[in-house]
């Protein structure tokens, strides 16, 4: 099976299935699952972040750092796009009390900070009273596959804290920025107060996320973590494949980006088809309404997935080879061939 429908579908690779299976485990809720204290602290080390948090999905890791950050009433100011504001079930506001702010994004999905500037509530005595407090800004980086501009990252957040606010990264593709960009996680991660780290998407783990910060703040999102039912006990088995996954597979990273490149360019010689952009390993692509689900249908019944109704977005990951980019364009070839004749 060929499936670029996203790179959170990718199977767990026999050297990763060994370290879990050998992997020595306690109890986490309990806070002495070794396995688990080994990849917080890996990840601690890896950011230089004083304290790292394992979670397991990056939706809870994100709802439970704005819950950290916030409090009932307060606000956070977020991409209009942005997945902790759009695709994440509502949470802040559902469970958190907290009032999302959100920010029509630039192109390269930059929040311009003249806007963030305009969106910051007065609080206090008077007028202030009338507001939710804003507390928080939250970026998010990748975006659409593109990696947001460093400097604009840092002029973002020293603004933001001139102003008083916290700021909070949802790093759900983190590390293929960082290949990407050539800086370091933790070059990456400097200008934030928090961030949170998907390990089950490029990385390729089967489960998990992981919350970096001070350690008075990650004591406040292990609260909420348990609260938020993610508490787990012997999760040193999923922890384990997380410290393979970045012992092993961040530097390769930059296949996945190569592959999507050619993917790009392979499906760009499909006149009926436009390639809309392509950064890092992602691919966004415009399939005719007439043929999306057909299209769709056609590779599927070749071993091949893809989401193409709509605007379509491919994504490459660790279980597809150069070779099945060659092959799913070719097949994409055929479609088009056919439906022509």
């Amino acid at each position: 099976m060929i499936d670029l429908r996203s790179d959170t579908v990718t199977r767990p690779t026999p050297g990763m299935l060994t370290a879990m299976s050998v992997a020595e485990v306690g109890d986490d809720v309990w806070g002495d699952d070794p396995t688990v204290n080994r990849l917080q602290a890996l990840m601690a080390e890896m950011t230089q972040k004083p304290a790292a948090l394992f979670f397991p999905s990056g939706t809870q890791s994100n709802l439970a750092a704005l819950m950290s950050h916030c409090e009932r009433g307060d606000e956070y100011i977020v991409g209009q796009m942005a997945h902790t504001y759009r695709w994440e079930g509502g949470g802040a506001a559902v469970l958190g009390s907290i009032q999302p702010q959100p920010i029509e994004q630039a192109s390269d999905g930059t929040i311009p900070i003249d806007k963030i500037a305009a969106a910051i509530k007065p609080f206090g005595p008077g007028l202030g009273t009338h507001f939710a407090r804003t507390r928080l800004l939250a970026l998010e980086n990748t975006w659409g596959g593109r990696v947001l501009p460093q400097q604009y990252v840092i002029d973002a957040a020293t603004f933001a804290r001139s102003k008083g606010l916290n700021v909070h990264l949802d790093g759900a593709r983190a590390f293929n920025a960082a290949v990407a960009s050539g800086l370091s996680i933790a070059e990456l991660l400097a200008p934030f107060d928090s961030a949170s780290l998907c390990i089950s998407k490029g990385l390729g783990a089967p489960v998990g996320a992981v919350l970096v910060g001070d350690a008075a703040f990650i004591e406040r999102a292990a609260r909420w973590r348990k609260m938020l039912g993610g508490g787990m006990r012997q999760s040193g088995y999923l922890a384990a494949a997380c410290i393979y996954a970045l012992e092993n597979n961040v530097e390769r990273l930059a296949d996945d980006h190569a592959n999507a490149a050619r993917l790009a360019a392979g499906l760009g010689e499909v006149s009926a088809l436009t390639v809309t952009a392509q950064a890092t390993n992602v691919v966004f692509l415009n399939v005719p309404d007439a043929h999306a689900e057909p299209l769709e249908e056609f590779l599927k019944q070749r071993g091949m997935l893809m989401q193409g109704v709509y605007a379509a977005r491919l994504v490459t990951h660790l279980d597809v080879s150069r070779d099945d980019i060659d092959a799913f364009v070719a097949a994409v070839k055929d479609y088009f061939q056919g439906a022509a004749r």
